[in-house]
């Protein structure tokens, strides 16, 4: 990028998705993005628009994006808003989309818009293995993952993520076994290493998972 961007471009990078960095916008200023490196065109259909790491720094540097947020879980989007929020298990109202065929759409194309990220941002232009986007958003990362394979989120049944002082990981708690070991394998499957562990006290089990680096 050879100037900053403009008062315009930056409200359609301040209004990107929190958790995927899509865009929406006009194709001429989503245009204008990318010649600018600041955003990306998805090379499968319907080609949506999503920030670059460029992007993503311009957003954070308004103090509008990730960086600015105090570290939590993150809540479900309002229904309204139109943005996407990977499901983390805490939300305390079940969300209305739940289980839609829009809800599905809207995650797989979350995937898909990761998956990419990867590809541009890895070194080696890796799919397979966590980029530094999911390194630093480990529960946006980890709750799109196991929705992306389909395991249920909860609060009441299903999956659970949260933060944990350990760096670079998260805990995953399910109510059920099966639900626990099917979200193993959906992280592993993601590119994540995880390991189960037991509480003290009261023997629950749970999972730690961190992005696999190589």
């Amino acid at each position: 990028m050879t100037k900053p961007p403009t008062a315009a471009q930056r409200r359609i990078i301040e209004a990107a998705d929190p958790a995927t960095g899509r865009l929406a916008g006009s194709e001429a200023q989503l245009v204008g993005l990318v010649r600018h490196r600041l955003a990306f065109r998805h090379p499968r259909p319907p080609h949506a628009y999503f920030l670059t790491p460029t992007g993503h720094r311009v957003r954070e540097d308004a103090g509008t994006g990730p960086a600015a947020e105090i570290p939590a879980p993150p809540p479900a989007a309002p229904a309204a808003s139109g943005l996407f929020a990977a499901r983390t298990g805490a939300e305390p109202i079940p969300p209305q989309d739940a289980g839609t065929p829009a809800r599905a759409r809207d995650v797989r194309s979350a995937w898909e818009g990761l998956l990419e990220m990867r590809r541009m941002t890895n070194p080696d232009g890796a799919r397979d293995r966590p980029c530094a986007w999911e390194r630093t958003h480990l529960v946006r990362a980890a709750a799109l993952a196991l929705e992306a394979a389909g395991c249920s989120p909860g609060p009441d049944e299903g999956y659970r993520v949260g933060e944990t002082p350990q760096p670079e990981a998260v805990a995953v708690r399910d109510v059920t076994s099966d639900g626990l070991r099917a979200c193993a394998s959906a992280l592993e499957a993601a590119g994540w290493q995880v390991s189960e562990h037991a509480e003290r006290p009261g023997g629950v089990r749970y999972l730690l998972a961190s992005p696999r680096r190589g």
